[in-house]
């Protein structure tokens, strides 16, 4: 991959990084510098990158480094919580489906949130976790059933 095929990838991509960063992190600041750290080092290794592998390469640096910065977070202690984020331009529709897919494991909610909301494939979604394609669609089976019982539309077994 060369590098201004690099860099229009990373443009089409930064959306959908940073919402996955912010769904592992939950902390804007923290998102936005696991994304930058995350495209540097790509870019360092930018020759490296396999052919058709761009968007899971990415994906995967990022996760790696979120959980680098979740590591960091719990040597640190905090002096105090930052105040969430303004709720009062979101309807409450969009709330609950947020705060429900929050409840959901990381282990079910990342995946779910590449393929559904990033548009990554299946394949894609489990070259950039790391995983069989097989725990890929189990993860979204078992995800799609607790968001259903986070909603309140299904009831718990």
């Amino acid at each position: 991959m060369d590098k201004s095929s690099f860099e229009q990838l990373y443009l089409q991509q930064l959306p959908g990084l940073y919402r996955l960063a912010m769904s592992i992190l939950h902390h804007r600041d923290d998102a936005q510098d696991a994304v930058q750290q995350s495209v540097l080092e790509a870019w360092k290794r930018v020759n490296h990158i396999q052919c058709g592998k761009e968007k899971a390469y990415l994906a995967r640096i990022v996760i790696n480094e979120c959980h680098n910065i979740q590591r960091r977070r719990q040597r640190v202690t905090p002096v105090f919580a930052f105040p969430e984020q303004n709720k009062d331009n979101l309807t409450a529709e969009v709330c609950a489906l947020k705060e429900s897919l929050n409840a959901i494991p990381e282990k079910l909610r990342t995946p779910f949130l590449l393929v559904y909301m990033e548009g990554y494939s299946e394949k894609e979604a489990a070259e950039a976790l790391g995983i069989t394609l097989y725990s890929v669609k189990s993860r979204l089976k078992r995800s799609k059933q607790k968001l259903k019982i986070e909603l309140g539309e299904e009831d718990a077994r």
